[in-house]
């Protein structure tokens, strides 16, 4: 099984060399004398890095070749700025910048606009958290960072929670190979949507399905439960609430005809 199985155009992933340590040391001893080929090799010697970090992304959202660019970004960082005298493998420097460069990218082509000062303190948030691991191998506390970038609490909690990508609420979450269970199917509805026009209509149909259809249409749409919470009432899986609110809704939209 191939590793780093990640489509990349123009990079054959299963051919890409992997440096041993003693080889890095001593490409960094020439680089870091004014070899560019040596520079070269050490980048080259280091994409595996670069695609085992892109691996978790590879789920149909982002593009895995602008993905593997913006790490190499990263990565010919990590070259130019590493030092010997950190007395950490080049890894443990170099995974914290190439994911920096990931999630500001990723950031910043969302489709949700946050504000300058909001991504500032971001930016400025993950950059300190990454000197400290690099420096400490620990992350500041929340206090600390507020401390040290003069933020506040709600600042430092605005600026944290604009790094959360956002999801369609039709995203699947569930699927036991037969009726797939998305986030909607989770989120309570606490509004009253039924038309009163269509009120006596329903409430015919709703009498002339089966007990059990009825009794998960009414926790649905009429007390806001979720589906886990009526599986849990009726002891069985979200698997089958799901199936059985779909057939109720298709023999109540039948019956209203």
């Amino acid at each position: 099984m191939n590793k780093y199985k990640v489509e990349i155009t123009g990079v054959d992933t299963n051919t890409l060399k992997v440096l041993k340590a003693a080889e890095m040391k001593d490409l960094f001893k020439k680089y870091q004398s004014g070899d560019l080929d040596a520079k070269e090799k050490l980048v080259n010697g280091n994409l595996k890095l670069v695609l085992s970090i892109i691996q978790k992304y590879n789920n149909g959202k982002h593009d895995m070749n602008d993905l593997f660019q913006i790490g190499c970004v990263g990565l010919i960082k990590a070259v130019d700025n590493f030092s010997l005298e950190y007395n950490v493998m080049f890894s443990t420097y170099a995974v914290p910048l190439i994911l920096g460069e990931i999630k500001r990218f990723i950031r910043d082509s969302s489709v949700v606009r946050i504000s300058r000062s909001i991504r500032d303190n971001a930016y400025a948030i993950l950059r300190y958290k990454e000197e400290c691991l690099l420096e400490f191998g620990i992350e500041p506390t929340n206090a600390e960072i507020c401390t040290k970038l003069n933020i506040s609490e709600y600042e430092l909690s605005s600026a944290l929670e604009s790094l959360i990508s956002p999801i369609s609420i039709f995203d699947p979450i569930y699927n036991d190979g037969g009726d797939t269970i998305y986030l909607l199917d989770q989120l309570a509805d606490k509004r009253q949507r039924i038309d009163k026009d269509d009120s006596i209509g329903l409430e015919r149909a709703l009498n002339r399905i089966n007990e059990r259809e009825s009794k998960v249409l009414y926790a649905r749409y009429i007390y806001g439960k979720t589906q886990m919470e009526i599986a849990d009432d009726l002891g069985v899986s979200q698997a089958q609430v799901s199936r059985i609110e779909k057939n109720a809704i298709k023999n109540v939209k039948r019956l209203m005809k």
